[in-house]
């Protein structure tokens, strides 16, 4: 060991560890690997090749890209000291937005950033990114990740990235493809997804909640909340496929900030919660936090991780066609109005 790595070890950085954690990295991404890939880790960039992926035919590709991070949840995986289903979340609020405008994941870049290197934990996360791009076709060609002493506590780190995908010019989806008259279908969510963490944080904070304990959902209430996004890749291309005009990922904001992204504007929507079911850890959790109705709607997913606008007549196809994909999903209101309601009543 010469002595300026010495030196640099001692001001923070392992560089003994980075490499082994490199090392460990090299098999997780091969795993993902595509047809268009080009070259292996380590270069400065990664290179994707849309002819070697079978793109080159296409008359008028268009990349759609987007980018994400995990946000608070993180720090339930800190106090819990569990790290294997973060990068799940991480690829999957990336890839689910853009699939959102009918396009298929090309490749993914992850960005991890720590006070300290822990191998073991590093590993963990970046093996969560890779069963998620496996699981959703998307290839991890590249990342960075970077030691800084002091800027992070101990045992904690950050994590993002960002997706690029491919669609037919043609095929986006775009609000003017919306009519005003669709049902609504929504697909069903695996709980809170990576959203509104720092409000069930706090409630959590605030009732002494124990993580380890199950309180009637059947399993540790830490398990149930790091529980990771879905994936919608395929429910999403499968919805294009089959006539969708519009399909709106259930993020941040809930209800009413994210459906007018996909309708035009002046065209409104109306949810019926009474046509599907709540995940019991959100309803616990709302319920603990005495969270009012309509701030659950506008906080949270409630349940729906995607709604897609669709012709009423091929309602019950979709979601025949999305269970075989392993999606449960419902009618859950139709379009209408010059706003986003969510009626209660009906």
């Amino acid at each position: 060991m010469t002595d300026d790595t010495q030196a640099y070890r001692d001001a923070g950085v392992d560089l003994d560890a980075a490499e082994e954690v490199v090392q460990e990295y090299k098999g997780l991404v091969s795993a993902t690997r595509t047809p268009g890939v080009m070259g292996d880790v380590g270069g400065f960039g990664g290179l994707f090749s849309l002819v070697d992926a079978g793109f080159g035919g296409m008359k008028d590709p268009v990349l759609v890209s987007g980018t994400d991070g995990v946000g608070t949840k993180l720090k339930l995986a800190f106090q819990l000291d569990k790290h294997d289903t973060i990068g799940i979340d991480c690829v999957a609020m990336c890839v689910n937005d853009i699939a959102t405008a009918g396009a298929k994941p090309l490749f993914f870049l992850d960005y991890l950033a720590t006070g300290k290197l822990e191998p073991h934990q590093a590993a963990a996360v970046v093996a969560g990114i890779a069963k998620a791009c496996k699981a959703t076709g998307c290839a991890l060609i590249g990342g960075e990740t970077a030691e800084m002493p002091g800027f992070y506590p101990p045992g904690e780190y950050d994590v993002a990235g960002f997706s690029v995908g491919i669609v037919e010019r043609s095929q986006i989806l775009n609000p003017a493809n919306v009519k005003g008259d669709e049902v609504l279908i929504g697909v069903a969510s695996t709980g809170f997804h990576s959203n509104g963490f720092s409000l069930v944080r706090k409630i959590v904070s605030d009732h002494n909640l124990d993580l380890n304990e199950s309180y009637g959902l059947g399993r540790p209430l830490g398990e149930a909340l790091l529980e990771p996004t879905a994936l919608y890749v395929d429910a999403s291309l499968k919805l294009v496929e089959l006539g969708a005009t519009a399909v709106c990922h259930i993020t941040g904001g809930g209800f009413p900030e994210n459906l007018p992204r996909v309708l035009p504007e002046g065209v409104g929507a109306r949810l019926r919660p009474s046509t599907w079911p709540t995940p019991p850890v959100i309803d616990f959790i709302c319920d603990k936090g005495q969270v009012p109705t309509a701030d659950r709607y506008r906080v949270f997913n409630m349940g729906l991780g995607l709604v897609a606008a669709i012709d009423a007549g091929s309602a019950d196809s979709t979601i025949a066609a999305l269970a075989e994909l392993g999606h449960d999903a419902w009618v859950v209101g139709e379009l209408g109005g010059s706003k986003i309601e969510i009626d209660f009543d009906a």
